[in-house]
């Protein structure tokens, strides 16, 4: 089951569920909900899982939708929010899927270092030794950062703005958990989406200290969530359109097939600190990348539009790139 959240021709709020239906799909309305947020809610109310609150509350729904229409029609929302998006975190982890570090060790070496490893490959070769641990153990800890807030939460179509002061604005096609707290403080995976980590590899080259700065950017999520499972093996790929014409097409792979870590492993690591475990919040948490364009020499430019594609998660998610105007910031004294 996918999910995905809409804005009705009336304006109000509403969610699409699209299940398998004989050797295609069947994509409706979902009666009595608003949000998936909710939905989300229901099911720890009712110690259920959400499919099973979906098919109950969409006995005999007949609403059927043309998703791909929603898409085009500039409707489709990104499918979770939170109406404080204070409450709702932008995170992820870094080094994780094989190949992954060899990019950002070239960012990070200089001609003479060939035989030097760096701290990111030292760091991906820990992922490679203790990312995978028995069931019941705790593997090592992968990088992290911190993107924002459900402010910086861009829906599909939308534009994926750089600040004026940004050297680059690189997208990173990955997979996110997308997860809610419950009242008693216990975290709940309710699915997984496409995600555009947006960062500045540019600036991020400069040092590799400069990470945290390189990825305080929007993060653009959807459309649709996959409830369940995620496959082993996703795969994908990863589109810039310039003026309508192809300047970047490579694949990209996920899920734990492809990666150095289990997905179980880089939760725990995030959830481990209390201060994520706060009743009602909502985390986006993306696992990664391998793929990047600026890899292979593209410089982005405002206009160009970035497309990530993956039969996994049905509809393809494409953000426009865009900058912000220059602003003078100052501090005022009280």
């Amino acid at each position: 089951m996918r999910l995905m959240q809409i804005k009705t021709e009336a304006g109000e709020r509403a969610v699409v569920a699209t299940v398998p239906n004989g050797a295609g799909e069947r994509s409706y309305i979902v009666p009595g909900f608003a949000t998936v947020y909710a939905i989300a809610q229901a099911a720890i109310a009712a110690k259920s899982g959400i499919e099973a609150i979906v098919e109950a509350a969409s006995a005999g729904a007949t609403e059927e939708v043309d998703r791909a229409a929603l898409l085009a029609s500039g409707r489709v929302l990104a499918p979770i929010d939170h109406e404080d998006p204070a409450h709702l975190l932008i995170t992820g982890t870094g080094l994780t899927h094989l190949g992954s570090a060899s990019a950002r060790d070239a960012m990070h070496k200089t001609p003479d270092e060939d035989e030097v490893l760096t701290d990111s490959m030292k760091m991906f070769r820990m992922g490679l030794e203790n990312g995978k641990p028995a069931v019941g153990q705790q593997g090592v800890q992968p990088e992290w950062f911190y993107k924002g807030d459900g402010a910086l939460l861009v829906g599909p179509g939308q534009p994926l703005t750089a600040p004026s002061f940004a050297q680059d604005g690189g997208e990173e096609p990955e997979v996110a958990g997308i997860y809610i707290v419950g009242d008693n403080g216990q975290p709940y995976r309710i699915g997984f989406a496409m995600a555009n980590e947006f960062s500045d590899h540019i600036m991020e080259r400069v040092n590799y200290l400069y990470l945290a700065h390189s990825k305080l950017r929007p993060c653009s999520v959807g459309p649709e969530l996959l409830v369940g499972a995620l496959p082993d093996d996703v795969r994908g790929r990863s589109k810039i359109y310039r003026d309508g014409k192809v300047i970047f097409d490579e694949p990209f792979l996920s899920g734990e097939a492809n990666m150095s870590h289990t997905l179980e492993n880089l939760e725990y690591h995030h959830f481990k600190y209390d201060f994520f475990r706060r009743p009602g919040q909502v985390h986006v948490h993306t696992y990664g990348t391998a793929t990047l364009s600026v890899a292979f020499g593209i410089k982005t430019q405002a206009g160009d539009v970035f497309d990530i594609q993956s039969d996994t998660f049905g509809l393809p998610l494409t953000n426009p790139l865009a900058f912000a105007k220059e602003e003078k910031v100052t501090v005022t004294q009280l």
